[in-house]
């Protein structure tokens, strides 16, 4: 037990560390200093880096499945649900304006180094892109649902790192404001916006 709350420690301190320094610039000593364990300790534990990457990835998976099933026992409409995902940028302006998206920065830090992990780290986009697509199913556009969740998906991602750029508390609260308003745009009887994302854009 006591090894396991430990390992535990030192996954939340990478995490932490990752997204506020990055990964590359995070070393074993950094994370074995904020959880107060000696190196020897640590190695234990964790031989390598990219194992402790991917522990941290496999935790992010699970804070985010955990954050998705807590919109959908709490929200009773999709759109509602929706919107949860819409608010994250209010409810983490601070850190998201100090840091940018944890998981925009991580999948791009990982695609700049070309590491083994960036296919693993992108599945945490894969988990909102399709929750998101199955609200929009849920909310009449099932033919479009794909489309509008990466829609969705990107805008937050650019407001995220411009909120970073700029820490502009305004511009976020303006551009949730949009979003709030296209998703009611999105009802069913709407015309589909133009900006239609498809597979052979990319």
């Amino acid at each position: 037990m006591v090894a396991a709350a430990t390992r535990q420690q030192i996954v939340e301190a990478a995490d932490g560390l990752f997204y506020e320094r990055g990964f590359e610039a995070t070393s074993f000593a950094d994370i074995a200093g904020v959880v107060g364990l000696s190196r020897g300790n640590f190695y234990y534990h964790f031989k390598t880096k990219d194992e402790l990457l991917d522990a941290v990835i496999t935790h992010r998976l699970r804070k985010t499945r955990s954050m998705l099933d807590g919109w959908e026992a709490k929200a009773e409409t999709p759109e509602e649900r929706i919107l949860s995902f819409v608010n994250l940028l209010i409810v983490n302006q601070a850190k998201i304006m100090a840091y940018g998206c944890p998981v925009g920065t991580l999948c791009g830090e990982l695609a700049k180094l070309d590491h083994i992990a960036k296919g693993r780290a992108a599945e945490l986009f894969d988990l909102f892109r399709h929750w998101l697509s199955r609200q929009f199913s849920a909310f009449g556009r099932e033919a479009e649902a794909d489309a509008l969740a990466m829609h969705i998906l990107m805008r937050s991602q650019g407001v995220a790192t411009l909120a970073a750029a700029y820490h502009d508390e305004i511009f976020v609260r303006n551009e949730v404001e949009n979003m709030r308003a296209w998703l009611s745009a999105q009802r069913p009887g709407t015309p589909v916006f133009p900006e239609t994302y498809s597979r052979q854009d990319c």
